[in-house]
């Protein structure tokens, strides 16, 4: 996911304490809070969604089977914590896990959590027809059993240290009564897409395109109802707009402060920042496929030794200084820092404008007529750089590559699009190169779908690039099949050095994360992976709320009946 969800890795890492002073016994269930985001979630199917903002609201509806801790341990079922199922028993050739379903546990429309419910949300991710990113990462699934309407079974092909992940934290679980009857292949456009029914601790309330996304408490949940009354996601695709409202109280949460707004919300002394362990980097994709015919290799970035000259024609630790400041540090690859299987010394193509331009004169790429950019049997060097206009940071980045890479002989014209068009065009690879950023998951191995040929391939896979490499995947499931920490580690790393050099992208920026919020906000910890893990446990003391706290919640009691679900030609 998300974002993405795709979006999902990572370490044990120290978060910060709870904000706030008062006690426990001060706390009164109620309040709204207002979260600022620069674009809609693409869509609120869990195994369909690839943007942050997706995820955010789908993990507040949908739960899991359990919850990861805030540790990020991804091996075995260390860490994790009971949700829609109340237990679990690991077969003796640890070759199936039984969880067992929390009888209490309803759907938001009334009707009873099942077994079969667990069994064909796995099967409808597992679908081809549905083309789900996290298809790719659930492989080693072989089945879902259903002894009784209590215990879902996991059956797995092989034994590896993160099963129990992959089989609660890749899949949310789906109500089968509402999606049974209608095809996969239209899940995207079905009316139950537009009115997500979940499990959560969360309901959803509507859905207003390009202004804002609602949910309530959903009082009578199985795990109690959450401290607040109400969230709302207010869109705002430009970056000033958004930050507007935030600093004049309008919102109360913003996700993505930049470094030079820090002195701006330091002048506010209601507003506070907090900075936490992240998981995103950035990188300028290229697309390795004809985006007029994927069956081609695309006419530039088909050539594996032009991506490389153009990597090395750019200077990145000068952008990431330029761009953040001391808030960011360069991409070492599709990884991040905080993963104990990441070297921080990975060796990187380096930047050397001489050697790009060699590789580029060898390669035929030569500027005949003076005018600075280079040609090759008729065709300009020249590429689409696509931008999410909401992002500052990419924006500016974007600039500095496009000077960069002029200098060596390449044109580069950068397009600022809204972030849903951009999504669609990565989403049909129907681009030349863009700007990305991925908040990767809790297990390094979501490479394998953001970056394998699993995601290549699958009619909606997030490797929107379509780099392909059997080398990299080999020595990826090579990494993930190990229990040694050290053999483990070191498959990671031959990955990361066969990526880097094969260069399907320009890695970019490893980003601090900073938040703004309201100090009325008592915030939760913040979950390296996911923030808002925790928003069922914030709350808003009854003495610091304003008129928008005390607005009765819409929809917020369930319905008297299940909604009839509806076939979608």
């Amino acid at each position: 996911m998300a974002a993405m969800k795709h979006v999902r890795l990572l370490c044990v890492v120290a978060l910060w304490a709870c904000v706030g002073t008062e006690s426990t016994s001060s706390r009164g269930s109620g309040g709204t809070l207002v979260i600022t985001v620069g674009g809609d979630p693409d869509n609120l199917i869990p195994p369909l969604i690839s943007t942050v903002q997706a995820a955010q609201i789908t993990d507040l509806v949908f739960d899991r089977l359990a919850e990861i801790g805030d540790s990020l341990n991804i091996l075995n079922d260390a860490g994790f914590t009971p949700r829609l199922a109340d237990r679990w028993t690991w077969g003796k050739d640890s070759l199936s896990i039984a969880f067992h379903i929390n009888p209490r546990a309803k759907w938001h429309d009334g009707q009873a959590v099942h077994s079969n419910d667990v069994r064909f949300t796995f099967r409808s991710t597992a679908d081809s027809t549905l083309g789900s990113p996290v298809a790719a990462l659930i492989s080693n699934i072989d089945s879902v059993s259903t002894p009784d309407s209590a215990t879902a079974v996991f059956w797995f092909h092989s034994r590896n240290p993160q099963q129990f992940f992959d089989a609660v934290y890749q899949m949310p679980i789906m109500p089968e009564h509402v999606w049974k009857d209608i095809p996969p292949a239209t899940w995207r456009a079905s009316d139950p897409a537009k009115h997500p029914v979940g499990s959560g601790q969360f309901r959803f309330v509507r859905w207003t395109p390009r202004a804002s996304v609602e949910v309530v408490a959903d009082s009578a949940n199985y795990r109690g109802g959450p401290k607040l009354g109400r969230v709302i996601w207010s869109i705002a695709p430009d970056f000033n707009t958004a930050l507007t409202r935030f600093l004049s109280g309008e919102t109360d949460f913003f996700e993505v402060l930049r470094p030079e707004n820090l002195p701006e919300v330091a002048k506010h002394p209601e507003l506070r920042t907090k900075r936490y362990p992240g998981l995103a980097y950035t990188f300028t994709q290229f697309n390795l496929r004809d985006p007029a015919s994927h069956s081609r290799p695309h006419p530039l970035f088909g050539d594996r030794e032009l991506r490389r000259a153009l990597t090395m024609a750019v200077d990145r630790a000068t952008i990431v200084r330029s761009v953040y400041d001391t808030l960011a540090l360069p991409a070492l690859g599709p990884t991040v820092r905080a993963y104990p299987t990441t070297d921080a010394n990975l060796a990187q193509l380096p930047f050397d404008p001489a050697r790009a331009r060699q590789i580029l004169d060898s390669l035929g790429w030569r500027d005949a007529n003076g005018d600075g950019i280079r040609e090759r049997r008729g065709r300009v060097l020249e590429f689409t750089l696509g931008v999410p206009s909401s992002s500052k940071e990419r924006g500016r980045m974007a600039v500095l590559i496009q000077e960069q890479l002029r200098q060596v002989g390449a044109k580069v014209d950068v397009q600022p699009l809204d972030f849903p068009v951009l999504v669609e065009r990565e989403r049909k690879r129907n681009f030349d190169a863009v700007i990305g950023a991925w908040r990767t998951q809790a297990s390094p191995g979501s490479v394998r779908g953001s970056w394998g040929t699993a995601g290549s391939r699958a009619a909606s896979g997030t490797n929107y690039g379509s780099y392909e490499s059997a080398v990299f995947d080999a020595y990826v499931d090579s990494a993930l099949a190990s229990f040694d920490p050290a053999a483990r580690r070191a498959f990671f790393t031959k990955a990361y050095e066969t990526i880097i050099q094969d260069a399907p992208a320009i890695w970019l920026a490893e980003p601090a994360s900073i938040v703004g919020y309201h100090s009325r906000l008592q915030l939760a910890p913040l979950r390296a992976d996911a923030w808002w893990a925790h928003i069922g446990e914030w709350w808003i003391p009854a003495d610091k709320r304003i008129p928008r706290d005390n607005a009765p919640p819409q929809s917020a009691a369930p319905p008297a009946a299940a909604p009839a679900p509806q076939k979608t030609p």
